[in-house]
């Protein structure tokens, strides 16, 4: 019987936490789940190994079980070799992996797994239940425009064998939040255990707008002489074109707030952030003689009230 190193199978380290062996166990299943690689043994023979694996280091139980086993495991095999001999009852765990359907009843579980787990199939099925195991969970990546996200989307997906799917995108939907769309993902012993999609949002970066939380940011271009009398000003928003007054005097660099013309609050109605807008004053180039004169004028004036 051949030792069985899950983490290796994993592809994770001995103080791997729960959350790095779920995550490593997701990536390597959506990659050799046999609904994407029908007919390939080598893919079948993988899940097959990635899913044991997971059976064991996901359970704390027998993850512990499984450690304490460790390096001498073949004195632990021989000691329970010994004790079946002698008739003692051994009971383990029963997977809720139903492998043997799944694949076309070869067997599920390796005999390294059988000896220290007691994963027997032939017991469990004789019982007259049928085996339950939960479909396989699904994850991608949706990338949205920040208008998207303002305005909130849909989309289409192809799942399970050129079934459509449409995924309702809410309003301030952030980046990095995971939308879960239950039991539309691989096929469970029933469908109440069928696995689930989780989608990934990431917002794509827009040439106008930047965006802090539910804050937004932008830049306008104003001539001098509108930053100097005041005037009023076209703006482009999230929600349209506006039109906005600019103070006089209005120094370079300075912003203006435009409440509630940010993004809207996830999950909240009429909710909104805020609309930073930060002046660019443009200065006029190609002056004519009369210009640059008046403008001499004007420094004459402003010098005097100094």
């Amino acid at each position: 019987m051949e030792y069985k190193d899950y983490y290796k199978i994993l592809g994770v380290s001995k103080n791997a936490t729960q959350s790095e062996i779920k995550k490593a166990y997701r990536k390597l299943a959506l990659k050799h789940h046999p609904d994407k690689n029908k007919g390939n043994k080598e893919s079948e023979e993988k899940f097959k190994a990635i899913s044991e694996a997971n059976e064991v280091l996901s359970s704390p139980e027998k993850r512990k079980q499984y450690d304490e086993i460790g390096a001498n495991w073949k004195q632990e095999y021989a000691n329970r070799a010994y004790s079946n001999q002698q008739g003692q009852d051994q009971r383990g765990y029963y997977s809720q992996a139903n492998y043997d359907d799944m694949f076309g009843g070869q067997g599920g579980f390796s005999d390294f797994f059988e000896q220290f787990f007691g994963g027997n199939f032939n017991n469990y099925k004789q019982s007259g239940r049928s085996p339950q195991f939960k479909g396989q969970d699904y994850e991608s990546q949706l990338n949205i425009s920040l208008q998207e996200a303002y305005s909130g989307t849909s989309r289409l997906l192809n799942i399970n064998e050129g079934q459509k799917l449409k995924i309702n995108v809410k309003p301030g939907v952030k980046t990095g939040q995971i939308l879960r769309v239950k039991g539309k993902g691989g096929k469970g012993s029933d469908e109440s255990k069928s696995g689930d999609i989780f989608l990934k949002i990431e917002v794509l970066p827009d040439k106008v707008f930047k965006r802090k939380a539910d804050n937004l940011y932008t830049d306008l271009n104003i001539d001098l002489y509108k930053a100097i009398l005041g005037g009023k000003a076209r703006l482009q928003t999230l929600k349209g074109f506006i039109n906005i007054t600019i103070p006089k005097n209005t120094q370079n660099g300075k912003t203006l707030r435009l409440k509630g013309l940010g993004m809207p609050e996830y999950n909240k109605n009429d909710s909104f952030g805020d609309l930073f807008v930060k002046m660019n004053i443009s200065i006029p180039e190609k002056l004519s003689e009369k210009e640059i004169d008046l403008f001499k004028e004007l420094e004459k004036i402003h010098t005097s009230k100094s």
